[in-house]
C-alpha cells in the first residue's frame, strides 16, 4: 500500500514542547506538522536532544504537549481527560523501550498475561510468545532469560493486546547485532502482518532501509521526511 492509499493514523498539528519558563525554557519540539498513515512502519532518527524521543512520548500519551494537537483517527488524544486517555493507551498501543520493564517475580508467561487481562481483544497468551520465537520459554523467569529474550518478552507484551499502534523507543540499543536483527524482524512482521502502525526511535542509521518512512529531527523540528518505496528484509540490512 502506498503513502497516497494509506489513511491517517496520527494527524500532528503545531507540536510544541516547552520544558521550563522564562530563561531557563527549553523547547523540545518548536511546531511539528506530520501526517503518519496506517500500518506505516516510521524510523525516527536524529542525535540526542533533537526531541525525537519527546515526540513519541506525546504521540503515546505519555507526555502533554505545551502546543498543537495529536489527532488518532480523528480523535485529538490532547484534548482527552486522564481516564480516556488511559483506555486510550490500554486499547490502542503498545509501547517498547530500551530498558525491558519486566516484573522480575513473574514468568515470560505471566508478564505478558498482565496485558491481555486487561485488554478487549488480547491474542492468547502462547501465541504472543510463539510470535517472538520464545514459544518455549514462557515458563522462565527474567534472570533465567538473555537481554535478547527479555527484550521479546517485552514485545510480546506489547503486542498481545492487538495494539493498533507500536510505540518503541531504541528497542535493540542494547542488544548485540544479530538479537537486534530478530528483535527488528518481529516488528516489522508486526507492521506487515497485523497492519499496525509502528514508530520507532533510533540512533542507529542501518535500521532506516527497513522502513516505509524515515523522519529525521534536528533542534526539535523535522530536518528531512523521507518516503522509502523498496524497504529492505532485516536479512538485508546492515548492523
Amino acid at each position: 500500500m502506498t503513502r497516497r492509499e494509506r489513511a491517517p493514523c496520527f494527524e500532528i498539528g503545531g507540536l510544541t514542547k516547552i520544558y521550563g519558563e522564562g530563561e531557563a525554557a527549553v523547547a523540545a519540539l518548536r511546531g511539528i506538522d506530520l501526517t503518519i498513515g496506517d500500518g506505516e512502519l516510521v524510523v525516527l532518527l536524529g542525535p540526542s536532544g533533537s526531541g525525537k524521543s519527546t515526540f513519541l512520548n506525546i504521540l503515546g500519551g505519555l507526555d502533554a504537549p505545551t502546543d498543537g494537537h495529536v489527532r488518532f483517527h480523528g480523535a485529538d488524544i490532547t484534548k482527552f481527560e486522564d481516564r480516556d486517555l488511559t483506555r486510550w493507551r490500554r486499547d490502542s498501543v503498545g509501547f517498547i523501550f530500551q530498558s525491558y520493564n519486566l516484573m522480575p517475580g513473574l514468568t515470560a508467561d505471566e508478564n505478558v498475561r498482565l496485558v491481555t487481562e486487561i485488554a478487549t481483544h488480547p491474542m492468547p497468551v502462547g501465541d504472543a510468545l510463539a510470535a517472538v520465537g520464545l514459544a518455549k520459554r514462557g515458563k522462565h523467569f527474567p534472570s533465567e532469560l538473555s537481554g535478547g529474550e527479555q527484550q521479546r518478552v517485552a514485545i510480546a507484551r506489547a503486542i498481545a493486546k492487538r495494539p493498533k499502534v507500536l510505540l518503541c523507543d531504541e528497542p535493540t540499543g542494547a542488544l548485540d547485532s544479530a538479537t537486534s536483527r530478530k528483535v527488528l524482524e518481529v516488528l516489522v512482521d508486526v507492521a506487515r502482518k497485523e497492519q499496525a502502525t509502528v514508530i520507532m526511535v533510533t540512533h542507529h542509521q542501518g535500521i532506516a532501509p527497513l522502513a516505509d518512512r524515515v523522519i529525521r529531527f534536528r533542534d526539535g523540528q523535522v530536518e528531512e521526511d523521507v518516503m522509502n518505496d523498496n524497504p529492505l528484509t532485516t536479512a538485508e540490512i546492515v548492523l
